[in-house]
């Protein structure tokens, strides 16, 4: 371990932690990563490996000039991005989409941080705050941050954290589907062209199915839950079918861009598979996050044309998130400001998304980096995905608003990027010139902080 510096105290295995920690090793100094798994599970997670995906395989669009998380994995991939690294390693096809292998992500993002000299792992809960000795410490504890924990923080600031529910899709064995009814195809033949399972339902069929998931047997919540929001970008299947009976079919559901090759009869919805392992063994149901008990998900799924013997490897769960009040907690630096020891990163910040938590554990691995260094790093330019997203949860989410009535998880989006200066530009350009824009700006503060 490097003598003459003092560790960093990450607390926290997940995508923010662990990009934190190879930021931090990078700039030559030591780390030491705390994760609780596998002394004290969690109720989302399977095994003890650090960033373990447990909603989805895919960090969505790698369209880095249309698409405003492809921008950011282009930032993040600048930044030299364990997170990103490891995906390029294990991904696995999905059209226009980064989707991963998860077991060979997470064994490469835990054997790159594992081969570095001054990385040290300590497989122990933090249930406090920690000692005044750990003088560097990043909170990188996720969603399913530890109730004791969680406790220790709202003690600390004197605020409640904030909190939502978020479901999980589940995950078939490809195997188990009938080929005389799906059909491997991307919307409008992107990427490979057959990335996805397809499998198609008539009117009939899928307003049969509406009603199925309106009637199923759900999962109660406690009593000290009922009250608390789902996050709009993981909605449940079934909450989502409660909007209208519509709903389904111009979301998740939605059939454009495909054909069904084994019928003439129009596409009325279609239900899409993308694949789960690099094998190709496993699929999960694309938008299909369920809090439907275990007995309805089996007998429910199962009525999808295609699906009927289908024989599945997780089925789809529901569990409790936390995050805090950043706008109010937190300075731009990342840090709490009643105790500037601490730094916050992922999605605890109100973050969501698996690229967005890893991007705000990039910051603040930069950011205490520096600190430790005695440099001074700014924040990047709002005009990147990277700053937009810090500005989002530093503050600048909604001008003007009372933060602790509006502040709610966001997904990086163009939306919370400053609009174009200069000459109007057609609406179909926009989103190429805010990319362009922000890789400029990434460069330049990449530049200015070395």
């Amino acid at each position: 371990m490097t003598a003459e510096h003092k560790p960093i105290h990450i607390i926290g295995g997940g995508m923010a932690g662990t990009e934190a920690a190879w930021q931090i090793l990078k700039a030559g100094l030591p780390v030491i990563l705390h994760e609780m798994r596998p002394r004290v599970k969690t109720d989302a997670h399977q095994t003890d490996g650090l960033a373990e995906l447990v909603c989805s395989n895919s960090f969505r669009s790698d369209d880095a000039e249309h698409n405003a998380v492809g921008l950011l994995h282009e930032e993040m991939r600048r930044c030299n991005s364990l997170i990103m690294a490891a995906a390029e390693k294990a991904r696995v096809p999905a059209g226009s989409a980064l989707a991963v292998d998860r077991d060979a992500f997470s064994h490469e993002v835990q054997s790159a941080l594992e081969a570095e000299p001054d990385f040290t792992l300590v497989r122990e809960e933090v249930s406090g705050i920690p000692p005044a000795d750990w003088d560097s410490v990043i909170i990188a504890t996720g969603p399913l941050t530890s109730a004791a924990l969680a406790e220790e923080i709202m003690a600390l600031t004197g605020k409640e954290s904030l909190a939502f529910f978020d479901a999980i899709a589940p995950i078939l064995y490809k195997d188990s589907i009938d080929f005389s009814k799906a059909w491997f195809q991307s919307r409008y033949d992107k990427g490979d062209g057959a990335d996805y399972i397809n499998c198609p339902l008539n009117e009939a069929q899928y307003y049969a199915f509406v009603d199925a998931l309106l009637e199923g047997e759900k999962t109660e919540f406690r009593e000290w839950e009922k009250n608390t929001p789902y996050f709009e970008g993981c909605m449940p299947i079934e909450v989502m079918a409660e909007r209208g009976r519509d709903t389904l079919r111009f979301g998740p559901m939605k059939p454009v861009g495909l054909k069904n090759p084994h019928s003439d009869e129009p596409l009325f919805a279609v239900v899409q598979l993308r694949q789960d392992n690099a094998l190709g063994t496993l699929y999960n149901m694309v938008g299909f996050q369920t809090k439907l008990k275990y007995g309805a998900q089996k007998e429910i799924f199962r009525r999808i044309p295609g699906l009927e013997n289908a024989e599945f490897a997780r089925l789809g769960g529901l569990h409790r998130n936390t995050f805090i009040n950043s706008p109010e907690l937190l300075d731009h630096q990342l840090r709490l400001k009643v105790m500037p020891r601490l730094r916050f990163a992922g999605q605890i910040t109100g973050v969501e998304g698996y690229v967005e938590s890893a991007a705000m554990g990039l910051l603040a691995g930069r950011f205490a980096a520096a600190e430790r260094l005695g440099r001074t790093v700014s924040p990047p330019p709002p005009t990147t995905a990277l700053g937009a997203l810090l500005n989002h949860i530093t503050g600048g989410h909604i001008p003007g608003a009372p933060e602790q009535k509006t502040f709610q998880p966001m997904n990086i989006n163009f939306g919370i990027m400053p609009p174009l200066e200069g000459k109007k530009i057609k609406r179909r350009d926009r989103k190429p010139a805010k990319s362009r824009r922000a890789l400029a700006a990434l460069q330049e503060w990449l530049a200015a902080a070395e």
